[in-house]
């Protein structure tokens, strides 16, 4: 089986009045190339007439991010026109490539209601070859990603990229990553075969899990060496888990607020084309 490096506790990093749980990147763990950065907010309830998701108009250039609901919604709109409201269960691709200025916010219903709400965002990084790619957005609500069910219905797959036993999921990056989030009832049980070559990101939502006889809990990040294909999960309580693996690009990675280049000159340029207004205008 492959062998556990290293587990790595989530730093609590709230923003504002949003709890926030960031297992990457930390003082021990830069990243997981090219796995970037994630972020998990809440879980947590927000009462009726509530100020909603604080995370207003801002650019991005080179990375892509993706959005998991678990509870609440998000509302998307960015300076390429793409607008959205995704509920729980649904998932966010956007690809930044050569820039583009967005604004992740509630609902007006959600801000008028309350509820609970959690949400995952992560940072995938993009090649050198990609950078500027022509930025875009795909929103899908719950019922438009595929499940595999597994282990007689205790393990639940929601397919969000890659191919999982033979069944597509639902979206298609331009890197060859595999993401799903995944549902253990306890008892639950997976087995599982990735490349030797590819990295590995396993993120414990929320719940316990066993993983190749290491015991990852809620808000833990497991790491990985590459040493073998297998990798055995076992569940002795209701979790989520948040598993990915891609082949590491092993390109210099300089990053910057919301940029993310290969050199410091690319960092400036994208400063520079923003304040001149290359990503677009913002009429949210």
């Amino acid at each position: 089986m492959r062998t556990v490096s290293k587990i790595h506790n989530a730093e609590y990093r709230p923003i504002a009045d949003l709890k926030t749980y960031s297992p990457l990147p930390t003082r021990q763990l830069s990243q997981i190339d090219p796995f970037l950065f994630l972020n998990h907010h809440g879980p947590q309830t927000y009462p009726p007439d509530n100020q909603g998701l604080p995370f207003g108009p801002h650019p991005h250039r080179g990375m892509q991010t993706v959005t998991f609901i678990m509870e609440g919604d998000i509302m998307h709109q960015d300076s390429g026109g793409h607008e959205s409201i995704i509920s729980a269960g649904g998932v966010q691709w956007m690809v930044a490539g050569s820039g583009l200025i967005h604004a992740e916010i509630s609902s007006d219903a959600f801000k008028k209601e309350g509820g609970p709400l959690e949400i995952l965002q992560l940072w995938l990084n993009l090649p050198a070859s990609l950078k500027m790619t022509e930025p875009h957005y795909t929103g899908l609500q719950k019922q438009d990603i595929p499940t595999q069910t597994l282990s007689d219905g205790k393990v639940a797959m929601n397919l969000i990229s890659g191919d999982w036993n033979g069944t597509q999921s639902a979206f298609t990056p331009q890197t060859d990553v595999h993401l799903t989030t995944i549902h253990f009832m306890p008892g639950g049980e997976l087995d599982l075969q990735i490349p030797l070559d590819q990295n590995i990101f396993f993120y414990v939502i929320k719940g316990q899990l066993e993983v190749n006889d290491h015991v990852v809990k809620a808000t833990q990040l497991a790491e990985f060496n590459n040493d073998h294909e297998d990798l055995k999960i076992v569940s002795s309580a209701k979790s989520t888990l948040l598993l990915g693996y891609a082949r590491p690009f092993n390109e210099p990675v300089v990053a910057q607020g919301p940029f993310v280049m290969n050199t410091e000159q690319e960092i400036y340029e994208a400063y520079d084309d923003y304040r001149k207004g290359k990503f677009g205008s913002w009429n949210g």
